[in-house]
């Protein structure tokens, strides 16, 4: 379905509308330069058009602007006030990356602010346009493709428009874009998955019981991997071993009579099982559909299936690493843009303080869209993100010594269909550190996570997630883990939806994992989340006040570190005996004595059992209630839930799971959930509104 929502009204409404661009408002700045595609970095900039004389106007390039802020600190004449470098529509194929500094910096009463002009669309590329195709005529290469694919593949030469570097096919490499929309590396099969038929060496591996081979080499069914014995680099993306661990491989061998394929090493660290799923890519004879593509590395000739007529939109190849690289930078505002076409990040953020990236919409780039790291209070807010190779936004702020914390934030942004290119823990918001919040985003349609965190008391709340972990399992659509002294984060009024694995074998909805400890999980909605609130041997957590429906089940407690996982809580008990630290971390000691009273004596309190953990006052309807280890159950303090009794929803059938006056729940202590602050909110800073969004199927 199409779900598109006015955050005014409860989340189960559904209004139908479409997309408009987000304005501001304009006021008095101290000083404002205009750069234009049709500018003159010779010019000053201080006119948005051409004079009549033709001797001055706009800038050229953000460069030249911002290398006039410059000049004017250093000779003294830069104005006090916000300074505002306003970009006329069109597209700006960055011939480098847009670099600042320390001395680029604004203050925080006087900012400078890069934006697009209001209501021009303004592109910001770090790939080339390509030009000049033409049919493939090669009878030998012609031989290689399928029938219906001669005369529809497209060829031109790459190294003669001065492109010479394409990166691996491993990733962080060339990517083609059509129509604003990333192009599919020729592949088999074309959609999904086919399966391992079995190992070929049987070397005893195992892991936890599941048996494999470390040598990468195996079974194929059918015949299709024939065609693949003339292609130069042939590639194999697959999940391995475990349900949550992919790898792209180079094909080094095809044995036809044996159906055997070997990978060439090094292998993938887990091994190799039967039954687990890869496909077959880079391969110019699988060109053989719509939309799909392939480079020749060593010649620099790509062929292209273009899905329309080639002329009737551009082509794209990726080429700078990075858009926007700022370092020490502070109070700088990115707004407006659109940001495309990088083969690693959009946006670096390193360092300063203040900086932001607003409403921008980032989109196929080979990378995160934006990483934030070290400095303080930047953020990333109201942008719209899709079609990355990575994550959304990673931020890393805080220092975990001291618990200072970064204060970054990421709000009021809609992350979805990333993770193209790498699959697994690559979430759309990634949180590390100290001290940060992740706030009414809206984040769907991706392979694995839908957010992580790691360190210490982050905020996340207001978020709604679903349809991710859709091609993985033993997955989070929150996920954490593996850390004792990792505490304090609270995850709040989210709701989570529609989260259930690949092939539905079953994911988590806030996964725990690893005996991570201190995180409270209260005054959520989990609507068909498998295994809703996960705490995975970890101690002192708290899951209260939530809603759960037609969860299976809806809480899940273990005490893995009394079992298999005990090798983590073993070398945390042997670090905290030896060294008299947990992690690296003084972890009896200010501040995390005073922080986290409850750490200071782990070591004396049966460390490895999951002692602590609270469920309280929640609700429970349909699906199943818990999972709770038996030897985690003593353990665990369970009360005032309200299981499978009508708690009065407003309108259950419309997932309005808000709560009617008369409900029982409220005399167990049930506070009401702010469903109506969920998601994200119409503001001036959006790069879109309203929003629409599909649940997968």
């Amino acid at each position: 379905m199409t779900v598109t929502r006015d955050v005014r009204t409860p989340v189960c409404l559904l209004i139908v509308a479409a997309a408009a661009v987000g304005v501001w408002s304009r006021s008095a700045y101290a000083l404002t330069l205009y750069v234009a595609a049709g500018g003159n970095d010779a010019w000053s900039g201080r006119a948005a058009q051409p004079n009549v004389a033709g001797d001055d106007g706009p800038l050229a390039s953000l460069e030249r602007a911002r290398d006039e802020i410059r000049k004017l600190r250093k000779a003294g004449k830069l104005p006090a006030g916000e300074v505002v470098v306003e970009v006329g529509g069109g597209v700006y194929e960055l011939s480098r990356t847009f670099e600042l500094t320390a001395e680029d910096s604004g203050t925080k009463g006087a900012p400078i602010t890069y934006r697009a002009k209001r209501g021009a669309e303004v592109r910001l590329v770090g790939g080339k346009v390509v030009t000049g195709f033409k049919p493939v005529t090669d009878p030998a290469i012609l031989k290689r493709l399928d029938e219906p694919a001669r005369g529809k593949v497209l060829q031109v030469d790459l190294k003669a428009m001065g492109i010479q570097e394409f990166g691996s096919p491993e990733g962080g490499g060339i990517e083609l874009f059509f129509k604003d929309r990333p192009m599919t590396v020729a592949r088999w099969p074309n959609e999904g998955f086919v399966r391992i038929a079995d190992i070929v060496v049987k070397d005893g591996h195992k892991i936890h019981g599941r048996a494999g081979s470390k040598v990468g080499q195996f079974v194929y069914e059918g015949d299709r991997p024939k065609r693949w014995r003339d292609e130069k680099d042939p590639w194999l993306h697959g999940y391995w071993f475990w349900d949550w661990s992919e790898q792209r491989q180079r094909l080094e061998l095809i044995d036809v009579e044996k159906r055997i394929l070997t990978l060439a090493k090094p292998y993938h660290g887990y091994g190799y099982a039967k039954g687990q799923w890869y496909y077959g890519f880079n391969m110019l004879c699988e060109i053989d559909s719509p939309g799909e593509w392939t480079v020749d590395r060593q010649t620099g000739v790509l062929y292209f299936w273009p899905p329309e007529p080639i002329e009737s939109g551009k082509t794209i190849v990726s080429v700078l690493p990075t858009l926007v690289n700022t370092k020490d930078a502070s109070y700088v505002t990115l707004r407006g843009f659109v940001l495309e076409a990088a083969r690693g990040r959009a946006v670096t953020i390193a360092g300063g303080a203040g900086m932001q990236v607003v409403g921008c919409t980032i989109r196929n780039v080979g990378g995160w869209a934006v990483a934030i790291t070290g400095g303080a209070e930047s953020g990333v807010v109201g942008c719209d993100i899709y079609q990355t190779g990575a994550g959304g936004v990673s931020v890393t702020g805080g220092d975990r010594k001291t618990l200072t914390p970064g204060r970054h934030f990421v709000e009021n942004n809609h992350i979805h269909h990333y993770s193209r290119w790498r699959r697994v823990y690559q979430p759309g918001i990634h949180l590390h550190g100290v001290g940060n919040r992740a706030a009414h985003n809206l984040i769907h349609n991706a392979p694995h996570m839908g957010m992580g965190f790691s360190g210490n008391d982050h905020v996340i709340e207001l978020n709604e997630i679903h349809s991710v972990c859709y091609e993985s399992n033993d997955a989070g659509a929150i996920y954490t883990g593996r850390d004792w002294t990792m505490r304090g984060t609270v995850i709040r009024h989210n709701y989570m939806h529609h989260v259930s694995g690949f092939e539905g074998k079953g994911c988590v909805g806030v996964y725990l994992d690893d005996m991570f400890c201190g995180t409270t999980i209260r005054g959520n909605v989990f609507h068909k989340v498998t295994a809703a609130a996960f705490i995975g041997g970890g101690r002192d957590c708290t899951i209260e006040n939530n809603v759960f429906v037609d969860c299976n089940p809806a809480v899940h407690v273990d005490a893995r570190a009394l079992g298999w996982a005990h090798g983590c809580s073993d070398a945390w008990i042997k670090e905290g005996k030896e060294k008299g630290t947990i992690s690296g971390i003084a972890y009896n000691k200010p501040p995390y004595s005073e922080r986290y009273p409850r750490l200071v004596n782990i070591l004396k309190d049966d460390p490895a059992a999951p002692r602590g953990n609270v469920v309280a006052r929640n609700i429970c309807v349909g699906g199943k209630w818990d999972r709770i280890e038996a030897k985690a159950r003593p353990l665990v303090t369970l009360k005032d839930n309200l299981v499978d009794v009508d708690p009065h929803f407003v309108d259950a059938a419309k997932q309005d799971y808000r709560l009617r006056e008369d409900s029982p729940a409220f005399a167990l202590g049930f506070k009401r959930i702010p469903v109506e602050k969920i998601g994200l909110y119409e503001d001036d800073r959006r790069a879109s509104w309203p929003v629409a969004h599909e649940v997968r199927k």
